[in-house]
């Protein structure tokens, strides 16, 4: 099981000095926030003041405001107002200018080659009695609240738990999560999240063909 934790994330300035970037997950993996190399990149952003946002030809984004009340965004001359939890989606070709006109925003930042890959993001409300399986694929990241996560159960080749072996390699307490933790997703004993609070669930799916 892996977690991903916020706090040891190194904080990078955006080319334009507009903000800061904490990168969560790219793959292939990036030297830095501003190395394009990748073909899917999650990353958390602080929009500090009114700019223009970074160009991504042949990619696709899907932003979602964590922080703050409102985020102005124009793309291509079309204006989006964007609120919290409510992810938006569009081109890396385009021309993005933010504004800020109820302050500062923190946002979460799905950016995938188009052609190739394909970003989703939900925002789910957690439950302290169901837990919430992370799958291969998927990203799940803790935005408010409290929350634990455990290994699922051992699954059987033919899909079935393995009630006896599963069980009995579970650790004895699940691990805390603090605020923006990530917790990366597997088939194999998928993690499950337990708590009360907010989640954003990013899946990234390889497109076929």
């Amino acid at each position: 099981m892996e977690i991903i934790r916020f706090a040891e994330l190194r904080s990078e300035p955006w080319r334009n000095g507009g903000g800061a970037t904490r990168e969560l997950a790219s793959h292939p993996k990036a030297a830095s926030a501003q190395d394009g190399a990748w073909d899917w990149r999650v990353s958390i952003a602080d929009v500090t003041k009114a700019g223009d946002f970074s160009a991504f030809p042949g990619m696709e984004r899907v932003l979602t405001v964590l922080e703050g009340e409102l985020l102005l965004l124009t793309v291509d001359g079309a204006e989006h107002p964007l609120e919290k939890y409510r992810p938006f989606r569009f081109s890396g070709d385009a021309a993005a200018h933010g504004a800020l006109p109820t302050g500062d925003i923190r946002d979460l930042n799905v950016i995938t080659r188009a052609g190739s890959f394909k970003g989703f993001t939900s925002i789910i409300e957690l439950s302290k009695k169901r837990a919430h399986p992370v799958f291969e694929g998927q990203l799940a990241v803790l935005l408010q609240g409290q929350a634990t996560v455990s290994p699922g159960a051992a699954v059987e080749a033919d899909g079935t738990e393995d009630a006896d072996g599963g069980a009995a390699a579970r650790p004895a307490e699940p691990e805390a999560l603090n605020r923006y933790d990530a917790v990366v997703g597997s088939d194999t004993r998928s993690p499950e999240i337990l708590g009360r609070g907010f989640l954003a669930v990013v899946s990234i799916d390889r497109v076929a063909g």
